[in-house]
């Protein structure tokens, strides 16, 4: 039994939204009751991890990620300035993925679950790719994620663009981790089937995937990039989204990630199919390939969460890039104040409600023993109503002082407890050196 008390609880549950002074009893990893510290402390025996007056939160979750983006860090790349999405893509992401080696998925996942452990994220759903190391690397992924005591949903990225061998290979992966998730039980880990993108899949492969990950949704970028839908119009006579749902690729345990250069008809249709789709404001406007209709989106009945793309961990950060990008790209000041943390506290959990077996991003009984403790003394009053205006433009990440996930503390004070993060990180550097000269 672990205690988790004296600080004011934000439960993200609407039958008890918020106490003063509260704490959260966990036990067999899962939360067994949240309520006064005091009465919580008598009801039960356990270890007691002192919150200090700060808040008491569940564990984030990030809606789009990218483990194997960590070696792209300080690295400017080889292959001269891209003007557009597309060659950014040929530049910079299609050598890299190219250039990892199975350890080297395994530690770029492992130094991303450490940051995000730093920055109380205790979930991820993940999107990866490795070409040239296909078989086995979700389950390298796997090992890091639950070495480091987190949840992640995994995918294997399905494409064309290194031939059917390498295609074949990704489909195999998928299905391998699919299959091993449904035997293993253990519910920190959840699978889905991964494609890349329209442009990058053509019709026989795209059949494939769709008989192979019948029944276990599918994770796959949409229009991100103009080329997208301009490619998938001339070669298809269909739009992003219409083309997916031709193939049965869309549905409620399907993911569509970005979903920036869409029409009406292909937002009514992820509504309709009750498909979800994962915000990335920041990669977005890194990668200049604009703004996502997020706000319409939801307007319409679509599930929208927020993902980083493997920018960051930071699901704070995200938080608010998503609501200024929506501000600035509408030229509107009061655009997304409701909208954009709903996605983050909200919509992520009932998106991660999909994949796992076991309810997360909230604090009650039932739900998955994901706390994180922020030191936070707010300098005005702090309650259920404006407890997101708090978060937004009070304390970040790198106020997170201590993290439980699944019942286990994997932080304390700052200090992480089950990794070596020097350790990693030296191997990190080694790995990525190597990664490097083979980009």
């Amino acid at each position: 039994m672990l205690i988790v008390g004296n600080g004011s609880v934000v439960t993200r549950h609407g039958a008890l939204p918020f106490l003063d002074d509260g704490a959260v009893a966990i036990d067999g990893g899962l939360i067994v009751d949240v309520g006064p510290t005091a009465e919580i402390r008598s009801r039960y025996e356990g270890s007691f991890l002192d919150a200090a007056g700060g808040l008491i939160h569940p564990g984030l979750i990030n809606g789009h990620m990218h483990f194997y983006s960590t070696f792209a860090r300080g690295f400017g790349g080889k292959g001269g300035s891209a003007r557009t999405f597309t060659e950014l893509l040929e530049r910079l992401w299609w050598r890299l993925d190219k250039a990892l080696t199975l350890e080297g998925c395994h530690y770029s996942a492992l130094y991303a679950v450490v940051e995000a452990i730093r920055c109380g994220c205790t979930t991820l759903i993940d999107h990866h790719a490795s070409p040239h190391a296909v078989r086995g690397s979700l389950f390298e992924v796997a090992r890091a994620v639950v070495d480091g005591g987190l949840s992640a949903c995994l995918c294997y990225e399905v494409s064309d663009r290194d031939g059917p061998a390498v295609a074949a290979e990704g489909i195999a992966e998928n299905k391998a981790f699919i299959d091993h998730v449904s035997r293993s039980g253990d519910a920190r880990l959840a699978a889905t089937f991964g494609l890349h993108a329209s442009m990058t899949l053509d019709d026989a492969t795209l059949e494939r995937c769709a008989e192979a990950g019948e029944g276990s949704g599918f994770h796959v970028h949409v229009a991100e990039g103009p080329e997208d839908e301009r490619l998938c119009r001339e070669r298809h006579g269909l739009s992003v989204v219409e083309r997916f749902g031709r193939f049965g690729i869309l549905g409620p345990r399907s993911l569509a990630v970005h979903c920036i250069h869409i029409d009406d008809d292909e937002k009514d249709l992820l509504a309709e199919t009750k498909t979800a789709v994962a915000h990335n404001a920041e990669s977005n406007m890194g990668n200049a390939v604009g703004l996502a209709p997020a706000l319409d989106l939801m307007r319409r009945g679509v599930l929208v969460g927020l993902g980083t793309d493997g920018y960051v961990s930071d699901m704070f950060r995200a938080l608010a890039m998503a609501g200024a990008l929506q501000r600035h790209g509408l030229a509107d000041p009061d655009a997304g104040w409701t909208e954009v943390p709903r996605m983050l506290f909200e919509n992520n959990a009932s998106l991660a409600d999909r994949y796992f077996a076991l309810p997360r991003g909230r604090l009650a009984p039932g739900c998955v023993g994901d706390v994180i403790v922020i030191d936070y003394r707010p300098p005005t009053a702090l309650s259920a109503s404006n407890v997101d205006g708090h978060l937004l433009f009070g304390p970040g990440s790198a106020c997170v002082t201590s993290v439980v996930a699944s019942g286990r503390i994997v932080m304390k004070d700052r200090r992480l407890t089950g990794l070596d993060e020097e350790r990693i990180a030296a191997r990190c550097r080694e790995l990525a050196r190597a990664v490097h000269d083979r980009f």
